[in-house]
């Protein structure tokens, strides 16, 4: 939308003052020779006029900080000069609130509008932000001057911070500095000569204003945590330095870590060790898929060579051997390894009573540090006659024997895509049903349509678009009603089993944080700030409790900054750091992915590069009849750093690893192109796209010059 009339004239009246006051500044008459030449013409007005001189220079304050011109720290030692500290530093304080104010709202209306529209999309999370911290944020601001201040107005003037909280906050955050610099210019007025400027007075001025960054800051974090922990009573002793609640990924990895510091920690589980990850989730998922891909070999096996090859699956036994490889695994995540490790290791469901103690099987534990590590569980939705038909979740489906000749599920992200591939390939006729366009929405298109397609060539029923409408039974028989958004009409699916794979819920109630108060996002999720910790500095979530990401990897990634902060905070904390955390769905074929995707690098307007390598065109995936799939590499224009890269097909969670590393440790693809591969394995694939990069950013004019260079070699004759 063009500006208004209103608005230009507002924008060029403005400009205009600008423009005067930067060709005639203030500030080139404040230094320390004009101040000096008059001193006592100043002084002498300020003492025949104090309240034409006061308001005089309250007003050019005020119109030097609202047009967010030059010359308002030379302004502040000035005030300090004429006026002393008290009356220097309240002209200062109200004069500088006032500009600052005017200047935010003349940037509320020319400017909010426009750039809340050109960048939308982000705006959300930061309008978010501002309604739940805004006054925290700019109070911190204020207080830590470390950006300039009317760049502050300007971009609080965007956001929809209330005028009336900008006002008190920056009133209030800007005194000590208003203090400083006062006192710094009343210092200054003190000056006969120059070797006044060594005088203990002025020296300490000048070191008030360079630690005045480094005491605001400090005060503000003790500010910052010692404010939730007002009402609570600190222990004078504790027991322990860091107590877990919650034994998966993130709660092993975190006790671990603080064992092997030799801390003394405490680790508690009411359930199984390991969590979801070992229990109900990676390690029987991808057994089944073993088992299914197995089934799938034999079921192609004639593309090898094989005649009449085939065999009967007993699914009751594929399932008696996913509890197998469980219970091969369990002793790496046993209450006997963690205590030889060094992990006092408690079962029993735990309750946290205050920030610093916790309540186990009627022991108390008192605690320095604590990290909740509960995970998540399966969410189940709100559908009509869902009581009836026995659903089954991603943690239950483990206890199936009986093989269902129909299986439904409900939801196609990573979890429901592998689940629906490895049960068709079983045996069983699966229904996967997805009420948005595709599944896999994360992926790009077109990795998201190669596992569909995946999918349908397997026997899988895939039904996009539909949305959930009631569960029926009759006789014994279900079926689920769904509303297809496709062709707007009702369809009937039956099934002999559901299975809701639709997401997971963070498991953030029942063991006591209600006495906290903690955060909850919108997403369930347990809020906690870049070093993983609550509102209390000492507490700290890790895993699906927390999000963003849930795999069992980034819980153990998370575990660490955890565990490190809890036990060394007071010295040192860590940022989290998320920027390149791989992830990989097993179908067949696989999906992995690490950094940007083109539908991200676009939604955000990132520029880049795009190389392509076809499998098809691999060796070794033509020998392993899995000739199929691509790797896409994001760039930066021109240069060989990735930005991201997705790889479609066979092992793609292992080819992915590579990419990682050079991005952790940055390196291009010039160096993966410089980098030995087998020969024949699937890694190869990744020198072939360095390759294919190199190719097309080699100059024409040098491949046209070593012809003519090979040429000239070759004699006259050539």
């Amino acid at each position: 939308m063009a500006m208004n009339k209103k608005n230009t004239l507002l924008l060029v009246s403005i400009l205009l003052a600008v423009a005067l006051l930067t060709l005639f500044p203030p500030a080139e008459y404040l230094n320390l020779a004009v101040l000096k030449s008059h001193q006592a013409r100043l002084n002498g007005w300020v003492a025949e006029e104090p309240w034409l001189a006061g308001s005089a220079f309250f007003l050019l304050y005020v119109l030097i900080t609202a047009l967010s011109v030059p010359g308002a720290v030379l302004m502040t030692l000035l005030a300090g000069a004429l006026f002393g500290l008290m009356q220097g530093a309240v002209l200062v304080s109200f004069a500088s609130t006032l500009g600052a104010t005017l200047a935010m709202l003349i940037s509320r209306f020319l400017l909010r509008d426009w750039v809340q529209r050109r960048f939308q999309h982000r705006f959300g999370a930061i309008d978010k932000g501002i309604a739940q911290d805004g006054a925290f944020y700019l109070f911190a601001l204020r207080l830590v001057p470390v950006f300039p201040f009317f760049l502050i107005n300007l971009a609080m003037g965007v956001t929809r911070l209330p005028a009336r909280t900008f006002w008190w906050v920056s009133q209030l955050g800007m005194l000590p500095g208003t203090l400083v610099y006062v006192n710094a210019g009343r210092e200054l007025a003190q000056i006969t000569s120059l070797a006044g400027i060594v005088t203990p007075g002025l020296l300490g001025a000048f070191a008030l204003l360079g630690l005045l960054p480094l005491i605001s800051r400090s005060a503000l974090n003790a500010f910052k945590r010692r404010q939730p922990l007002a009402g609570w009573r600190k222990p004078a002793h504790f027991d322990r330095n860091l107590v877990v609640i919650g034994a998966g990924s993130g709660g092993l990895v975190s006790a671990y870590i603080a064992a092997a510091v030799k801390a003394k920690v405490t680790l508690i589980e009411k359930g199984d060790m390991g969590g979801d990850c070992l229990n109900t989730g990676c390690v029987p998922s991808k057994a089944l898929i073993r088992a299914a891909r197995l089934a799938n070999d034999l079921k192609h096996a004639e593309q090898l060579g094989f005649r009449q090859v085939s065999a009967q699956v007993d699914f009751a036994a594929v399932m008696a051997r996913v509890q197998q490889v469980i219970q091969r695994i369990e002793p790496h995540d046993s209450v006997e390894r963690y205590s030889q490790l060094g992990v006092e290791v408690i079962q029993g469901k735990a309750t946290v009573t205050s920030p610093w103690s916790v309540e186990v099987n009627g022991q108390h534990l008192s605690t320095r540090s604590m990290v909740i590590a509960t995970g998540a569980r399966p969410i189940i939705p709100d559908i009509p006659g869902l009581e009836q038909v026995d659903a089954l979740t991603t943690d239950t489906i483990w206890t199936l024997r009986e093989q269902p000749q129909r299986l439904l599920i409900l939801g196609g992200g990573p979890i429901g895509c592998e689940l629906a591939q490895a049960f068709q390939r079983l045996g069983c006729a699966v229904t996967l049903v997805e009420r948005g366009t595709r599944v896999l929405k994360r992926e790009d298109h077109e990795a998201s349509e190669a596992v569909i397609q995946a999918l349908r060539a397997d026997g899988v029923d895939v039904r996009l678009l539909h949305n959930t409408v009631r569960f029926e039974t009759d006789a014994g028989k279900h079926q689920l009603i769904c509303h297809s958004q496709a062709d707007d009409t009702e369809v009937s699916l039956p099934f002999d089993r559901v299975l809701l794979a639709l997401g997971r819920l963070a498991n953030v109630s029942g063991f006591g944080l209600e006495t906290l108060s903690l955060a909850v996002r919108e997403n369930g999720t347990l809020e906690t700030d870049e070093y993983l910790a609550t509102r209390f500095p000492h507490i700290f979530a890790v895993g699906d409790v927390t999000g963003p990401y849930q795999f069992t990897h980034a819980s153990a990634h998370q575990a660490w900054y955890a565990a490190v902060n809890g036990l060394f905070g007071q010295i040192k904390r860590f940022k989290v750091d998320y920027r390149l955390m791989p992830w990989a769905t097993f179908t067949d074929p696989e999906v992995a992915r690490v950094g940007l995707n083109e539908q991200e690098a676009r939604r955000q307007g990132i520029a880049y590069e795009l190389t392509r390598f076809e499998l098809g065109e691999l060796d070794r995936a033509i020998t392993e009849n899995a000739a199929h799939g691509y790797i896409q590499v994001l760039t930066e224009p021109g240069r060989d750093r990735i930005l991201g890269v997705t790889v479609v097909g066979e092992q793609a969670g292992e080819l992915i690893t590579e990419y990682v590393a050079a991005m952790k440790h940055g390196y291009g693809l010039n160096k993966i192109l410089a980098t030995i591969h087998i020969y024949p394995t699937l890694s190869e694939a990744n020198k072939y796209v360095a390759g294919a990069w190199k190719k097309a950013h080699t100059p024409q004019w040098l491949i046209l010059g070593l012809a003519r260079f090979h040429r000239w070699r070759l004699g006259s004759k050539a």
